[in-house]
């Protein structure tokens, strides 16, 4: 293609040198270059701006004043966010106590009758765990839920599973111990 383009320019020359520059354009081209060429541009210096040490550090006392200050703002919101159940609805913190001292309760019972069996109370624990975790990750929640009600209903509800779950491990737990009495008994009297 750049050979067509070469033989079009060859075979049309006359054509394309119709127009003629000025005789002085070259030398006002040339007088300009030799104008700029004698008086260089000099870029323009930025100053450095420099700082005291004294001025850092008044501003580095400035910031570690005002975080300070925020930290101790945010301490004193994030204590202040505990929520009165009694506020939200009394017959619901009520429950909430009496099922949170029935959890408690079971929780020391399962712990006696497990002594025997460290292994046992791991596994019942590890559930127990996992309920605990979402019955604070909901306390945690009340303080800034717009619907209190609602998840103060729902942190009894988590209790009252508790409730049920640990009723059913010392079920299991006593019919463990039976079974090992009776395979006791058996074993004696062969």
């Amino acid at each position: 293609m750049s050979k067509q383009l070469e033989d079009f320019i060859k075979a049309n020359r006359e054509g394309f040198d119709d127009l003629e520059p000025r005789l002085g354009l070259w030398n006002k081209i040339e007088g300009q270059l030799n104008f700029e060429q004698e008086e260089p541009e000099q870029p323009k210096k930025r100053e450095a701006k420099t700082f005291s040490l004294g001025f850092v550090l008044r501003m580095a006392a400035i910031i570690i004043v005002a975080m300070a200050v925020g930290f101790m703002l945010y301490i004193q919101k994030s204590a202040g966010t505990k929520v009165d159940y009694a506020k939200i609805n009394p017959e619901y913190a009520q429950q909430r106590i009496r099922y949170a001292s029935m959890v408690e309760a079971k929780r020391t019972e399962l712990k006696e009758l497990t002594k025997t069996n460290p292994e046992l109370y791991k596994e019942f624990s590890a559930e127990l765990t996992k309920m605990d975790s979402t019955y604070n990750r909901l306390n945690k929640d009340l303080a800034t839920s717009p619907n209190q009600e609602r998840v103060l209903r729902a942190m009894i509800r988590n209790l009252q599973i508790q409730t049920e779950v640990l009723n059913q491990q010392l079920n299991v737990i006593e019919q463990y111990n039976e079974f090992k009495d009776q395979q006791q008994n058996e074993t004696k009297s062969i």
